[in-house]
């Protein structure tokens, strides 16, 4: 997964919207932002591991927010399954 298709894909942003997809079971894949505070990033980790939800880690925030399309940085981003 790229994050071209976070931009084409239904997707969540933000660590809390992020983190209920996994646990639901909805989201197909994570993107966890390489800059994010670890004691943000952590714990998401664990979680997706748990669920068996692939993770990517090579965007930053800034690249995250704008494949989101939003202003701001976002620590994570989820694609949501179909």
């Amino acid at each position: 997964m790229t994050l071209e298709t976070l931009k084409k894909e239904p997707h969540v942003t933000g660590l809390k919207q992020v983190s209920k997809a996994v646990s639901k079971g909805d989201a197909q894949c994570v993107f966890l932002a390489v800059d994010a505070d670890e004691r943000v990033r952590l714990p998401l980790q664990v979680l997706c591991d748990e669920k068996r939800v692939p993770v990517v880690n090579t965007a930053t925030m800034a690249d995250l927010g704008r494949a989101c399309s939003i202003e701001v940085g976002a620590a994570a981003a989820a694609i949501l399954k179909g």
